[in-house]
């Protein structure tokens, strides 16, 4: 049965965590955030990684065998609504390569798994993943035009990739190329192939701008790179399977850190609210803002409850296609509307570096963009659901 409750085995664990991201992360925010984790202070992200480590908190959700903490996946949910509530925390936590080292270990070759993952497990080390690309719609992928050819016994890669977040610091960028001819079905044509990012070849076009602020999202350029045959992830033309391995589960985890950034929100407008003074009363005693509260509390717990739902799916290994196309579109709806209305009780500090409200806006409208837009999962889902209808059967919310 779904609960909203956080489990007893898993709430001291949370605790810790969140004790950590308030008296450890919070602090040190503002002497990090002004640049992307590539620039960071690698000093204070240290020092931040080493006490994760030391009390026990380093890499919860990945997997054991690959030096993890192997905490399952429905527990791991609950602490990753935690982590959300910072940019910063992912990688003190060392969650941020997570989907990576998860597809590594499943699908690298033993040559790459021994190259890359240990080090990727312990932080030592960013991944990137090159998929989007500037000059078609990449919400429909089977449009990707990067390539790959396999040229005695080497996959020489040309194209054009942009959003390939941490490019510029990785030891690696996964990319997501075409690999067989234009008679191939679409979504068995294209391949992963693991590039090493001082390959000969691999040019970093620019750090892109996302709304004013460089962000590590950056263009690569694959000038005629050459790998090794052995850098194909998993099997050929399998890419979309591969992705979609990557991308379901990685869905669940934005979402419920969606949770954690609206919960942070939320807790700096009803703050605000009860301190701040407006036309002689409090902002709280004003019935605008009191609908503002409730707006928001209804919209996080219902998204709180969508994003349990399909966690409970993928965890008895359904694909929950339909769940998370749901989760996705009304969470990042629900992620901004929670800090609008924070910034909006905030007034003019509200769009100041003062608070950490800014950022998180800036992040929030992308949410509505990466991992699929919104368009396309409704999209989808709507047609998943019309289906049913269509084979004389009904989508009964009560057996869902």
């Amino acid at each position: 049965m779904l609960s909203l409750s956080i489990p007893d085995h898993v709430a001291p664990i949370r605790r810790k965590v969140l004790e950590f991201v308030e008296q450890e992360v919070y602090p040190i925010e503002g002497q990090l955030l002004d640049g992307h984790a590539g620039t960071w202070d690698k000093r204070i992200v240290g020092r931040l990684m080493q006490t994760a480590k030391d009390n026990g908190l380093w890499a919860l959700g990945h997997p054991e065998e690959i030096g993890g903490g192997g905490m399952p996946f429905m527990d791991y949910v609950f602490i990753n609504e935690v982590i959300g509530r910072s940019e910063v925390a992912p990688l003190a936590l060392g969650t941020h390569s997570l989907q990576d080292s998860i597809m590594l270990h499943r699908y690298a070759s033993p040559e790459w798994r021994e190259k890359y993952l240990a080090p990727l497990v312990s932080g030592d080390v960013f991944p990137s993943f090159g998929m989007t690309e500037p000059e078609v719609a990449s919400s429909d992928p089977r449009q990707l035009q990067t390539s790959a050819e396999l040229i005695g016994g080497e996959w020489v890669i040309n194209g054009r990739k942009w959003f390939s977040t941490h490019a510029g610091e990785a030891a690696y960028t996964t990319a997501m190329v075409r690999t067989e001819d234009k008679d191939t079905p679409d979504h068995s044509a294209f391949s992963m192939i693991l590039v090493p990012t001082d390959t000969p070849g691999y040019n970093i076009v620019r750090d892109v701008k996302v709304m004013g602020k460089h962000d590590a999202h950056y263009e690569v350029l694959y000038d005629n790179v050459r790998v090794p045959a052995s850098n194909l992830l998993g099997p050929r033309g399998q890419g979309f399977k591969i992705a979609q391995d990557r991308l379901g589960p990685g869905r669940i985890f934005h979402c419920m850190r969606w949770l954690g950034q609206a919960q942070r929100a939320f807790d700096l407008m009803c703050k605000r609210a009860n301190s701040r003074v407006a036309f002689g009363r409090a902002l709280s005693e004003h019935q605008q803002i009191q609908k503002f509260v409730f707006d928001t509390a209804t919209e996080i717990q219902s998204s709180r409850l969508l994003t349990l739902h399909a966690a409970q799916k993928i965890d008895e290994g359904d694909e929950a296609r339909i769940e998370i196309g749901l989760i996705k579109v009304y969470g990042a709806k629900m992620l901004h509307n929670a800090i609008d209305r924070a910034i909006q009780v905030h007034g003019a500090m509200g769009v100041t570096e003062d608070t950490p409200l800014e950022l998180m806006y800036r992040h929030a409208r992308a949410a509505r963009i990466y991992d699929g837009p919104d368009e396309v999962h409704v999209m989808n889902s709507a047609r998943r659901i019309l289906r049913t209808y269509s084979n004389g059967d009904t989508f009964d919310f009560g057996l869902r």
